[in-house]
């Protein structure tokens, strides 16, 4: 195996997708988290991702199933992605390798895209519901009245470490598509020609 025509990008790229599928399944690790209160059991917490999702409401767990179809396909789209990725990332001059690296680079990417756009277009349609704004990432205080209590419960919202390395596999995986054009500019060295034997004399 020739080193020089490995593509390092794709290689750690896919590597980085497997770690974050397995922290986000395995682990049940989330991307962003919404904290509603202190303490051990807040008054409300929603730890999602693309891959996972969980919502829970005075410590009952709310199931959403459209979000189990939606966990779903992100898996399997990041999976084939890093499976792919990998492959080509080994035979980056074989015939079918292109086409490899088209299907994958660009899923990581797509799925960030539109998991932030998820959660901005959640967060201001909360905001114009609820008498409090919710942020993306940051801090805020819900001003609950009634009966005459007034209660104040701080929310924190967050991503996550997992969310950060999930942008730094989307980086690898282009990063993989733009060095694709140097590795396959590599002259492929000539094989070594064994030395022809030398003639018997008699």
């Amino acid at each position: 195996m020739n080193v020089k025509k490995i593509n390092w990008f794709g290689l750690a790229g896919g590597v980085a997708i497997i770690v974050v599928v397995v922290f986000s399944l395995g682990y049940a690790l989330p991307w962003w988290q919404l904290t509603a209160g202190q303490g051990n059991t807040p008054f409300a917490q929603a730890n999602v991702s693309p891959l996972n999702f969980g919502l829970s409401f005075l410590g009952t767990v709310i199931a959403i199933p459209l979000s189990w179809f939606l966990n779903l396909a992100s898996i399997l789209s990041l999976v084939a992605s890093a499976i792919a990725i990998l492959i080509y990332s080994f035979t980056p001059e074989k015939n079918y390798s292109k086409h490899l690296l088209g299907f994958a680079y660009k899923k990581p990417l797509i799925t960030l895209i539109l998991f932030v756009g998820s959660l901005i277009a959640i967060t201001t349609l909360a905001g114009m519901f609820l008498p409090f704004s919710l942020p993306v990432t940051g801090s805020t205080t819900a001003s609950l009245d009634s009966e005459g209590i007034s209660i104040s419960i701080p929310i924190t919202t967050t991503f996550t470490w997992v969310f950060w390395l999930a942008i730094v596999a989307a980086a690898l995986c282009i990063a993989a598509r733009i060095y694709h054009k140097r590795i396959v500019s590599i002259p492929t060295p000539a094989p070594a020609q064994a030395p022809a034997a030398a003639s018997s004399t008699t």
